[in-house]
């Protein structure tokens, strides 16, 4: 408010500053001017001439020079204004001091913020790092209006229920998903999101509602990896380790190899106690039958050695640094696989996404930090 009253005397001084001299009149300055000096020297010389004082040569000369004066200063006297002119004048300067103002507000008003909040230097530069996840934002925040005006509408609760549970908005993201099957009729992989977001509401835990989802899904289709994942992962939880490494034992003997998820499952198989090496070939199995155990450990050692010195020359393989944790931790030797984690952290700490993703795998390794 006090800003505002600022600009306002500014704005008052201003205009006052140009337009008054338009509300003065231009006064004859009669008392005392050049002309009126003149004259009265062309009368005392008509009287001196009078009296005799002075000759008519001499009271002709001065008559012509002070006539010429009086012609002089006549022509740069000030014309005085007729007092109409001066009327409309401060007509013009009262209109414009008023109307100027208003004419501003009035075109400010509509066009304007007189609202808006400032905007710091700082928080500018803060958003201008987050202009992606802000568009983000304003896309979710366009689609759930439109879902609002048309809540049947499957195929949007299809699309927004995933982008919800990114942002982490993980409560909106299970109603999304239910949802979306009650739009779009049930399936496996709905079912298995659905219960992913109500695990990720629970912070990670499969809740008795989220592993009955799971199992919806799974009757739908035995072979769906999340379902049996996450199956595997309650059975954890309850305490059956062994349920647990049988169902993703299961799930990794009919995964492709190229599988995205293949690798999280065998951590996580490593983590209950049941995890194995890395298959080996058939030709590497079919000569360790006939090795003693000490043998077979000895030339499991040896590949683990070697893949140790082949990761010193090839240092930014992400997946080769967790195969040798994994190893290490199979092998019960946690303090080389504490330390081969952090080698890899050093060999992948200037590339940002390999380090994503080594923490995420030695995350699910449990050695996260």
């Amino acid at each position: 408010m006090t800003l505002w009253f600022v600009f306002a005397l500014m704005t008052v001084a201003a205009i006052f500053a140009v337009l008054w001299p338009l509300g003065r009149s231009a006064r004859a300055q009669n008392q005392g001017s050049e002309v009126v000096v003149y004259k009265d020297q062309l009368t005392e010389i008509e009287r001196d001439l009078a009296s005799g004082l002075i000759a008519a040569p001499e009271a002709e000369a001065a008559r012509v020079e002070i006539s010429r004066r009086l012609l002089a200063a006549a022509g740069s006297e000030p014309v005085s204004e007729p007092k109409s002119s001066l009327k409309w004048r401060r007509a013009a300067a009262v209109l414009a001091l008023v109307g100027l103002p208003l004419v501003a507000i009035g075109v400010y008003m509509p066009l304007g913020s007189p609202r808006l909040q400032d905007f710091p230097l700082a928080q500018r530069e803060r958003g201008s790092g987050s202009g992606m996840a802000g568009s983000l934002e304003n896309l979710v925040v366009q689609v759930e209006q439109h879902l609002e005006k048309n809540p049947t509408d499957g195929r949007g609760w299809n699309v927004l229920a995933p982008v919800l549970e990114r942002l982490g908005r993980f409560d909106d993201a299970v109603r999304a998903y239910r949802n979306s099957i009650t739009y779009n009729g049930e399936s496996p992989e709905r079912r298995s999101d659905l219960g992913e977001a109500i695990s990720a509401a629970a912070g990670g835990v499969v809740t008795a509602e989220a592993k009955t989802e799971f199992e919806r899904a799974h009757a739908l289709n035995a072979d769906d990896p999340k379902a049996n994942y996450f199956l595997g992962l309650a059975a954890e939880q309850d305490g059956r380790k062994d349920d647990a490494a049988t169902i993703w034992r299961a799930l990794l003997a009919k995964a492709p190899a190229d599988a995205p998820w293949r690798p999280l499952v065998q951590s996580s198989l490593v983590r209950v106690g049941g995890g194995t090496m890395p298959a080996l070939s058939d030709e590497t199995i079919a000569a360790s039958k006939d090795m003693s155990e000490g043998d077979r450990g000895a030339m499991v050692r040896g590949m683990v050695e070697r893949l140790a010195t082949r990761l010193k020359q090839n240092s930014d393989d992400v997946e080769g640094w967790l195969r040798l944790v994994r190893a290490y931790l199979v092998m019960g030797d946690r303090d080389k696989a504490v330390g081969a984690s952090s080698d890899a952290r050093q060999a992948v700490a200037k590339d940002t996404e390999r380090l994503r993703q080594l923490n995420e795998g030695l995350k699910t390794l449990g050695l996260d930090g």
